[in-house]
C-alpha cells in the first residue's frame, strides 16, 4: 500500500549548532504530523520511526515548538496487525533523539 502525503511545512532545529530539517505533513487544523527516524531506532525506539505533532504556528508567526518529549510510536509498535507509513528518507535523522517513547520489547 502506498500513501501520498502532501507535505505541509518544512520544520527547522538547531543540535549541536547543527541545523536540521524535517518535512512536516497536515495534521489537522492547529498541527503538523512529523513521521521520524533516529539513531536510537531500533535499540531504544521503535524499529520503524516514530510520530510527532507540532502546533502550528500563529499567524503572526513562522516559529513552532518541536517538543521530542511528545514524539511516540505508531500503532504497529503494538500490534503486528496494525500498518505504518514510514518517514521519509529525509527524516531519517543522523542523531539520537531520546526524548520522547521508547521502544516496547514485544508486543
Amino acid at each position: 500500500i502506498k500513501d501520498d502525503y502532501q507535505v505541509h511545512a518544512y520544520l527547522q532545529f538547531m543540535h549541536q549548532d547543527k541545523l536540521y530539517q524535517l518535512t512536516a505533513f497536515d495534521g489537522g487544523t492547529d498541527n503538523y504530523f512529523v513521521i521520524l527516524k533516529d539513531n536510537t531506532a531500533g535499540e531504544y525506539s521503535y524499529g520503524g520511526g516514530r510520530f510527532l505533532y507540532v502546533r502550528r504556528p500563529n499567524l503572526d508567526s513562522s516559529y513552532c515548538i518541536l517538543d521530542f518529549n511528545k514524539a511516540y510510536n505508531p500503532p504497529c509498535a503494538f500490534t503486528d496487525f496494525a500498518t505504518c507509513p514510514l518517514p521519509p528518507k529525509e527524516n531519517n535523522l543522523p542523531i539520537e533523539i531520546i526524548a520522547g517513547e521508547k521502544s516496547i520489547k514485544n508486543h
